[in-house]
């Protein structure tokens, strides 16, 4: 090959994107990178369904368990360390192989992404401070003050969105919308981009028995663990904030899984609507292995092909 390859699998949550990882990367005999903001933190691993330690065994995984809760990481850091690590695995490895359900992080390795500068701690705790005493309200009126563009298509909704709006806005003394260029950025590899996808009644089904095998697993007694740390971004996190709010005397302990299971599966929906946006992406089942294998070497041959006319 003349080209470089990253594979890149793409998916809701438990709709079993790890499986088909390690078979592709046993196919190709190669190595996954994980594309989970969450599984990079070695204090969470049954609430994140880090691969067990026999899957970790059956191929190497990079950015599995490899940075601390208290760590800060985002988007633009993942862009920057993936982009390294791809660099030296092309030396001995090719196709890579890409996993993960983080919407933001395969964007930002994808696509690109600006560098935003990094929060000062107080300003970001004297904002969230005051959106647990006060709500969103306030915060949205000080974005539409300080960048009214964006302001007009941020969800509205969405504290986490509009909050890190205004920390930047805050930081630098300008609109975040200034600093977005969303210019696409080139990459020294090929991308073939695979989405996993199956009948939604299936997949919700999936969903709710892996939140059940996680109870059984000990996500309570981890969570407790975790629970001095709550106010942590990292652990704002499906499966973590509901038994928070269990241990907190805040909902009993029934309402807080069937919560885990609730928010999961509106999670798995949103993914595929963002995922479902880039056309870009081929649509397969989990089960089509062999359709995959075969679409992922017509890619290659047809890109040498182009490559040698």
């Amino acid at each position: 090959m003349q080209n470089n390859y990253l594979i890149v699998i793409v998916g809701p949550t438990g709709i079993g994107k790890t499986d088909l990882s390690i078979k592709l990367a046993e196919n190709f005999n190669t190595e996954i990178i994980s594309g989970d903001s969450r599984q990079i933190f070695k204090e969470m691993n049954i609430g994140t369904a880090t691969p067990t330690p026999d899957q970790l065994n059956s191929v190497t995984h990079h950015l599995i368990n490899s940075h601390s809760i208290t760590d800060y990481y985002n988007a633009y850091k993942y862009e920057q360390d993936v982009l390294k690590l791809t660099s030296k695995l092309f030396e001995t490895k090719n196709p890579i192989i890409l996993t993960g359900g983080s919407m933001m992080y395969i964007d930002a390795l994808c696509n690109g992404i600006d560098e935003l500068p990094t929060i000062d701690p107080k300003l970001r705790d004297n904002l969230k401070n005051q959106f647990d005493k006060e709500g969103i309200t306030p915060i949205r009126r000080l974005l539409k003050q300080l960048d009214p563009a964006f302001y007009s298509q941020v969800d509205l909704k969405n504290p986490k969105r509009i909050i890190h709006a205004v920390e930047v806005c805050l930081m630098t003394g300008l609109p975040y919308s200034n600093l977005r260029k969303k210019c696409k950025q080139t990459r020294p590899f090929k991308i073939i981009k695979i989405g996993l996808e199956m009948n939604r009644d299936e997949l919700y089904s999936r969903i709710n028995k892996r939140v059940d095998l996680m109870i059984e697993d000990g996500l309570e007694n981890e969570a407790i663990k975790l629970f001095p740390l709550k106010h942590l971004n990292s652990l704002n996190t499906v499966g973590y904030k509901e038994l928070f709010e269990y241990f907190d005397g805040k909902i009993i302990r029934e309402e807080a899984i069937e919560l885990i299971k609730r928010n999961s599966r509106r999670y798995a929906k949103k993914q595929l609507s963002w995922f479902k946006k880039d056309n870009e992406t081929t649509w397969f089942n989990p089960n089509d292995y062999d359709k995959i294998i075969n679409f992922v070497n017509h890619q290659i041959e047809s890109i040498e092909r182009s490559a040698n006319i």
